[in-house]
């Protein structure tokens, strides 16, 4: 979009038209967006460059989506998600179309297909703040100097907190001094917050990040993955019969290994970082982004809910925890697996946005794909399997070292739960899974078993690992699989949403 020319920015109230068409309606937004961000970086780069002191104020905003619902109509689809439920006007801003364009084209789609009125695409009065204009791989501290980070705020918007918040996913949304109803769970700002702090911790951009998403908490899984994936990267013989699903497997640093079986196409360069990031991402990439990607978000609660408030934006179609626990129960042994159907709350990293009283239910077709993916993995029969696979309930406590309490205080809980298991994740990934409308379970290996005296100890541990990730790993990533096939429909069920929910999934 840049020329020799100097642009204008597309103003609010400007370039507001209507359409008929999904296509169409996405078209205007990218337009809208693309022109406004390079307005923006144009603006931008005459301010850093600029050696006189700037005093006109910068501004662009985001385009937005409306659309305006006279009549209630009871609605046959079977998807939870596509319509409105009442009158009224609805609207949302949006962002990054290069991103999120197969996800608005889906739900704008429906909206026509289950409504059949008018989109209206224009531009919003929420401005886009400079950080955001300028990209997640872009670090604008380390570019201008301390005098110009003074005189930013004077000429452009930065990123407001106020304006972002998850009020509308914690609680509903009403209808306030005449504004309209909202499309989506987020709005514009508190995505782009969240692409940012996703290239943040985990090393990738947040455009190869797939739709199905295993979280672990130790990197004996990212070796696995990555000794896999990179399996499935190598040249075969073409007369070998396998499928190649996945195009490509991608590293921290945006490092790409494509498929070598298949038609290369151009990524843009990565580079291997110098460190690790904090939650480092890995994505076995396919071409409709129903790939998987792999995150090992380490240890503890708080890492649990920081990197899912963040994934969440991306809409994914299922998330699961594949981690290590303590087993509780005398009859389980190391290496034995738990599917987790409930969870004791015990992390309190989510108890102002989900309150304790709120039950977070398992997912039965989460479930069941959990059960038939260790079956088809270890091969065993149903009764076979009740004698490595224990369903119960799983505690998840912020304490990593709750076994030096008192011991009749933990047990005593645990017990009257009826807990067969104890980690620091889970309930968190359940709960912001609730919390965000995205389908989520648990499969869990034990580790060690504190009560009755297996704590977790090298030598132990070395042995636990060898014998025991390759297998639960295979089963996360078969289970994936299987919700790949139940497909959108049967996935995103009702029972995710409640009375008063957007449109958009």
């Amino acid at each position: 979009m840049l020329t020799s020319e100097k642009m204008k920015p597309l103003l609010p109230g400007k370039e507001e038209k209507t359409f008929e068409n999904a296509s169409d309606a996405l078209a205007h937004i990218e337009k809208i967006y693309t022109h406004n961000t390079a307005y923006l970086r144009q603006e931008f780069d005459a301010f850093t460059s600029d050696a006189q002191t700037q005093t006109a104020r910068v501004r662009a905003c985001y385009p937005f989506i409306r659309i305006e619902v006279k009549t209630r109509q009871r609605h046959k689809t079977p998807l939870a998600f596509g319509y409105v439920s009442q009158p009224g006007t609805y609207e949302s801003t949006v962002t990054r179309p290069d991103i999120f364009a197969n996800y608005l084209l889906l739900q704008l789609s429906l909206l026509q297909e289950n409504h059949h009125v008018p989109f209206t695409i224009g531009v919003s009065a929420t401005p886009i703040p400079i950080h955001f204009a300028l990209g997640e791989s872009y670090h604008l501290e380390g570019v201008i100097t301390p005098e110009k980070i003074l005189e930013l705020p004077n000429i452009f918007d930065l990123p407001d907190l106020v304006s972002m918040d998850d009020n509308i996913a914690n609680y509903g949304f009403e209808q306030r001094n005449n504004t309209a109803h909202p499309l989506a769970l987020f709005d514009a700002p508190r995505i782009d917050i969240s692409l940012q702090r996703l290239k943040h911790y985990t090393g990738t951009d947040p455009v190869h990040f797939q739709n199905f998403v295993l979280f672990t908490n130790y990197g004996f899984y990212v070796d696995e993955f990555a000794k896999m994936a990179r399996g499935l990267m190598a040249k075969r013989d073409p007369a070998t019969d396998v499928g190649d699903e996945y195009e490509a497997f991608i590293e921290p640093g945006n490092i790409v290994t494509q498929n070598a079986n298949l038609p290369q196409r151009e990524y843009a360069p990565g580079k291997i970082p110098p460190r690790l990031p904090q939650m480092p991402a890995y994505h076995l990439a396919r071409k409709d982004g129903s790939g998987i990607t792999l995150v090992n978000i380490g240890v503890g609660p708080s890492n649990a809910k920081n990197i899912t408030d963040h994934v969440a934006v991306l809409r994914p179609h299922a998330w699961l925890m594949l981690g290590h626990c303590a087993g509780l129960r005398n009859s389980q042994t190391l290496g034995d697996y738990v599917l987790a159907h409930a969870y004791l709350r015990q992390d309190h990293v989510l108890d102002e946005d989900v309150p304790l009283i709120i039950p977070i239910p398992a997912l039965a077709e989460v479930q069941l794909a959990l059960e038939h993916a260790v079956a088809d993995v270890t091969g065993l029969t149903r009764a076979e399997l009740k004698k490595i696979m224990r369903t119960g309930t799983v505690a998840t406590t912020l304490d990593r070292n709750w076994e030096l309490k008192d011991y009749y205080i933990p047990s005593k809980v645990l017990s009257q739960s009826r807990a067969v298991a104890l980690d620091m994740e889970s309930a968190t990934i359940a709960t912001n899974g609730f919390r965000f409308r995205v389908p989520y379970g648990t499969m869990l290996c034990v580790s060690d078993k504190p009560l009755h005296g297996q704590i977790k100890l090298p030598g132990m541990a070395d042995e636990f690992y060898r014998r025991r990730v390759d297998q639960h790993l295979r089963i996360g990533i078969r289970t994936m699989e299987l919700l790949r096939d139940v497909g959108m429909e049967t996935l995103h069920s009702r029972k995710l949403r409640s009375f008063n929910e957007v449109a958009f999934q």
